[in-house]
Protein backbone atom coordinates (compact mmCIF):
# COMPACT_ATOMS: atom_id res chain seq x y z
CA UNK A 1 0.00 0.00 0.00
CA UNK A 2 1.21 3.53 -0.82
CA UNK A 3 1.16 6.20 1.90
CA UNK A 4 1.92 9.92 1.91
CA UNK A 5 4.13 11.00 4.81
CA UNK A 6 6.63 13.64 5.77
CA UNK A 7 10.07 12.50 6.84
CA UNK A 8 13.23 13.93 8.41
CA UNK A 9 16.42 12.38 7.05
CA UNK A 10 18.72 11.18 9.83
CA UNK A 11 21.39 9.15 8.07
CA UNK A 12 22.31 7.92 4.61
CA UNK A 13 24.63 5.01 3.83
CA UNK A 14 25.92 4.23 0.33
CA UNK A 15 24.76 0.93 -1.10
CA UNK A 16 26.25 -0.45 -4.28
CA UNK A 17 27.37 1.96 -6.99
CA UNK A 18 24.34 4.24 -7.24
CA UNK A 19 21.98 3.44 -4.34
CA UNK A 20 21.62 4.42 -0.68
CA UNK A 21 19.90 3.17 2.44
CA UNK A 22 18.34 6.12 4.22
CA UNK A 23 17.26 6.21 7.85
CA UNK A 24 14.28 8.58 7.99
CA UNK A 25 12.09 9.66 10.91
CA UNK A 26 8.61 9.64 9.38
CA UNK A 27 5.42 11.26 10.58
CA UNK A 28 3.30 8.13 10.02
CA UNK A 29 5.60 5.23 10.87
CA UNK A 30 8.34 6.57 13.14
CA UNK A 31 11.91 5.75 12.18
CA UNK A 32 12.20 3.66 9.01
CA UNK A 33 14.95 2.46 6.67
CA UNK A 34 14.46 3.00 2.94
CA UNK A 35 16.31 1.43 0.05
CA UNK A 36 16.62 4.11 -2.63
CA UNK A 37 18.00 2.95 -5.96
CA UNK A 38 19.82 5.03 -8.54
CA UNK A 39 20.08 8.30 -6.61
CA UNK A 40 23.88 8.61 -6.75
CA UNK A 41 24.02 9.30 -10.45
CA UNK A 42 25.53 12.30 -12.19
CA UNK A 43 23.48 14.93 -13.96
CA UNK A 44 20.27 16.80 -13.31
CA UNK A 45 18.28 13.67 -12.53
CA UNK A 46 20.32 12.85 -9.41
CA UNK A 47 18.32 12.90 -6.18
CA UNK A 48 21.21 12.48 -3.76
CA UNK A 49 20.76 16.04 -2.47
CA UNK A 50 17.40 15.10 -0.98
CA UNK A 51 19.10 12.75 1.49
CA UNK A 52 21.26 15.21 3.41
CA UNK A 53 20.84 14.84 7.20
CA UNK A 54 18.04 17.11 8.53
CA UNK A 55 16.27 17.32 5.16
CA UNK A 56 12.48 17.43 5.53
CA UNK A 57 10.77 15.57 2.71
CA UNK A 58 7.28 14.87 1.40
CA UNK A 59 7.25 11.23 0.36
CA UNK A 60 5.06 8.65 -1.30
CA UNK A 61 6.19 5.37 0.26
CA UNK A 62 5.43 1.68 0.09
CA UNK A 63 5.06 0.35 3.63
CA UNK A 64 4.99 -3.21 4.91
CA UNK A 65 5.19 -3.78 8.68
CA UNK A 66 6.86 -7.15 8.08
CA UNK A 67 9.83 -5.66 6.21
CA UNK A 68 12.91 -3.98 7.63
CA UNK A 69 13.62 -2.10 4.40
CA UNK A 70 10.91 0.01 2.82
CA UNK A 71 10.74 1.73 -0.59
CA UNK A 72 10.05 5.28 -1.70
CA UNK A 73 7.81 5.77 -4.76
CA UNK A 74 8.28 9.52 -5.04
CA UNK A 75 9.59 12.44 -3.02
CA UNK A 76 10.00 16.21 -2.98
CA UNK A 77 11.10 18.87 -0.54
CA UNK A 78 8.58 19.58 2.20
CA UNK A 79 10.62 22.70 2.92
CA UNK A 80 13.83 23.98 1.38
CA UNK A 81 16.01 25.49 4.09
CA UNK A 82 17.42 28.97 3.62
CA UNK A 83 20.38 28.56 5.99
CA UNK A 84 20.88 25.12 7.55
CA UNK A 85 22.83 23.63 4.64
CA UNK A 86 24.97 26.73 4.05
CA UNK A 87 25.60 28.22 7.52
CA UNK A 88 28.32 26.29 9.36
CA UNK A 89 26.94 27.03 12.84
CA UNK A 90 23.35 26.10 12.00
CA UNK A 91 24.47 23.04 10.07
CA UNK A 92 26.53 21.89 13.07
CA UNK A 93 23.56 22.39 15.40
CA UNK A 94 21.28 20.52 13.00
CA UNK A 95 23.71 17.60 12.84
CA UNK A 96 23.78 17.51 16.66
CA UNK A 97 19.98 17.36 16.69
CA UNK A 98 20.02 14.59 14.09
CA UNK A 99 22.54 12.55 16.08
CA UNK A 100 20.51 12.97 19.26
CA UNK A 101 17.41 11.71 17.47
CA UNK A 102 19.31 8.74 16.06
CA UNK A 103 20.41 7.72 19.55
CA UNK A 104 16.88 7.91 20.92
CA UNK A 105 14.76 6.54 18.09
CA UNK A 106 15.44 2.81 18.19
CA UNK A 107 12.05 1.28 17.30
CA UNK A 108 9.68 2.14 14.40
CA UNK A 109 6.94 3.54 16.59
CA UNK A 110 4.59 6.28 15.44
CA UNK A 111 4.94 9.47 17.47
CA UNK A 112 3.34 12.38 15.63
CA UNK A 113 3.81 14.78 18.57
CA UNK A 114 7.56 14.11 18.54
CA UNK A 115 7.70 14.46 14.76
CA UNK A 116 5.85 17.78 14.87
CA UNK A 117 8.19 19.05 17.58
CA UNK A 118 11.27 18.06 15.57
CA UNK A 119 9.97 19.54 12.33
CA UNK A 120 9.17 22.81 14.10
CA UNK A 121 12.59 22.81 15.77
CA UNK A 122 14.49 22.49 12.48
CA UNK A 123 12.38 25.23 10.90
CA UNK A 124 13.00 27.55 13.85
CA UNK A 125 16.73 26.83 13.76
CA UNK A 126 16.84 27.66 10.06
CA UNK A 127 15.48 31.16 10.67
CA UNK A 128 17.09 31.80 14.08
CA UNK A 129 19.42 34.70 14.71
CA UNK A 130 22.95 33.86 16.00
CA UNK A 131 22.07 34.34 19.69
CA UNK A 132 19.20 31.85 19.41
CA UNK A 133 21.20 29.35 17.33
CA UNK A 134 24.00 29.29 19.91
CA UNK A 135 21.62 28.13 22.64
CA UNK A 136 19.53 25.90 20.39
CA UNK A 137 21.32 22.55 21.05
CA UNK A 138 20.59 22.84 24.78
CA UNK A 139 16.99 23.91 24.18
CA UNK A 140 16.38 20.98 21.82
CA UNK A 141 17.98 18.49 24.22
CA UNK A 142 15.88 19.69 27.16
CA UNK A 143 12.62 19.67 25.19
CA UNK A 144 13.32 16.27 23.67
CA UNK A 145 13.99 14.74 27.10
CA UNK A 146 10.61 16.01 28.26
CA UNK A 147 8.80 14.41 25.32
CA UNK A 148 10.67 11.14 25.81
CA UNK A 149 9.66 10.95 29.47
CA UNK A 150 12.75 11.89 31.49
CA UNK A 151 12.36 15.63 31.80
CA UNK A 152 14.60 17.98 33.77
CA UNK A 153 12.49 19.50 36.53
CA UNK A 154 12.30 23.30 36.79
CA UNK A 155 12.10 23.65 40.57
CA UNK A 156 14.80 26.31 40.91
CA UNK A 157 14.36 28.77 43.80
CA UNK A 158 16.38 30.94 46.19
CA UNK A 159 16.87 27.87 48.36
CA UNK A 160 17.32 25.30 45.59
CA UNK A 161 20.22 26.66 43.54
CA UNK A 162 22.21 23.48 42.83
CA UNK A 163 21.26 21.24 39.93
CA UNK A 164 21.50 17.55 40.79
CA UNK A 165 22.11 15.74 37.52
CA UNK A 166 21.23 12.34 38.97
CA UNK A 167 17.78 13.49 40.04
CA UNK A 168 17.25 15.90 37.14
CA UNK A 169 16.17 18.63 39.55
CA UNK A 170 17.47 21.41 41.80
CA UNK A 171 18.43 20.92 45.42
CA UNK A 172 19.49 23.03 48.38
CA UNK A 173 22.22 20.65 49.51
CA UNK A 174 25.68 20.28 48.04
CA UNK A 175 27.13 16.80 48.07
CA UNK A 176 30.63 15.59 47.32
CA UNK A 177 29.81 13.92 44.00
CA UNK A 178 30.40 14.68 40.33
CA UNK A 179 26.67 14.96 39.78
CA UNK A 180 26.12 18.34 41.42
CA UNK A 181 26.63 21.29 39.09
CA UNK A 182 27.95 24.69 40.10
CA UNK A 183 25.64 27.50 41.20
CA UNK A 184 26.44 29.47 38.05
CA UNK A 185 25.78 26.59 35.65
CA UNK A 186 22.67 25.62 37.61
CA UNK A 187 21.31 29.14 37.21
CA UNK A 188 21.67 28.99 33.44
CA UNK A 189 19.98 25.60 33.34
CA UNK A 190 17.05 27.10 35.25
CA UNK A 191 16.83 29.92 32.68
CA UNK A 192 16.93 27.46 29.79
CA UNK A 193 14.22 25.33 31.38
CA UNK A 194 11.96 28.39 31.37
CA UNK A 195 12.34 28.88 27.61
CA UNK A 196 9.00 27.98 26.03
CA UNK A 197 9.78 29.13 22.48
CA UNK A 198 13.15 29.28 20.71
CA UNK A 199 12.96 33.09 20.61
CA UNK A 200 13.19 33.06 24.41
CA UNK A 201 16.77 31.84 24.01
CA UNK A 202 17.85 35.25 22.73
CA UNK A 203 17.76 36.69 26.25
CA UNK A 204 19.97 33.98 27.79
CA UNK A 205 23.57 35.18 27.59
CA UNK A 206 26.21 32.50 28.10
CA UNK A 207 29.80 32.02 27.03
CA UNK A 208 31.13 29.04 25.10
CA UNK A 209 32.48 27.25 28.20
CA UNK A 210 29.14 27.41 30.01
CA UNK A 211 27.26 26.13 26.97
CA UNK A 212 29.61 23.21 26.53
CA UNK A 213 29.55 22.37 30.25
CA UNK A 214 25.76 22.17 30.10
CA UNK A 215 25.75 20.13 26.89
CA UNK A 216 28.29 17.63 28.21
CA UNK A 217 26.26 17.15 31.38
CA UNK A 218 23.06 16.74 29.40
CA UNK A 219 24.91 14.06 27.42
CA UNK A 220 25.58 12.28 30.74
CA UNK A 221 21.94 12.68 31.72
CA UNK A 222 20.78 11.06 28.47
CA UNK A 223 23.30 8.22 28.86
CA UNK A 224 21.69 7.31 32.19
CA UNK A 225 18.21 7.12 30.66
CA UNK A 226 18.79 5.74 27.17
CA UNK A 227 20.31 2.23 26.80
CA UNK A 228 23.52 2.13 24.74
CA UNK A 229 23.45 5.90 24.30
CA UNK A 230 27.23 6.23 24.09
CA UNK A 231 28.79 9.62 23.37
CA UNK A 232 27.79 12.44 21.04
CA UNK A 233 30.33 12.78 18.21
CA UNK A 234 28.91 16.15 17.17
CA UNK A 235 29.74 17.73 20.54
CA UNK A 236 33.34 18.16 19.44
CA UNK A 237 32.19 20.15 16.41
CA UNK A 238 29.91 22.35 18.52
CA UNK A 239 32.86 23.13 20.78
CA UNK A 240 34.53 24.81 17.81
CA UNK A 241 31.60 26.65 16.25
CA UNK A 242 29.47 27.87 19.16
CA UNK A 243 30.37 31.31 20.49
Amino acid sequence: MIHSTKGIVLRTVKYGETSVIASIFTELFGIQSYMVNGVRTSGKTSKAHFFQPASILEMQVYHNDLKNLQRIKDLKWSVLYKNIFSDITKNSVALFMVELLQKNLKQPETNEDLFNFCEDAFLNLDMADPAVAANFPIYFSIQLAQILGFRLLDNYSEERTIFNLTEGSFTDEKSATDNQLSVEVSFYISELLKAIHPQDLKEIKMNRNTRMTILKNIERYYSWHVPEFGTMKTLNVLTEVLG
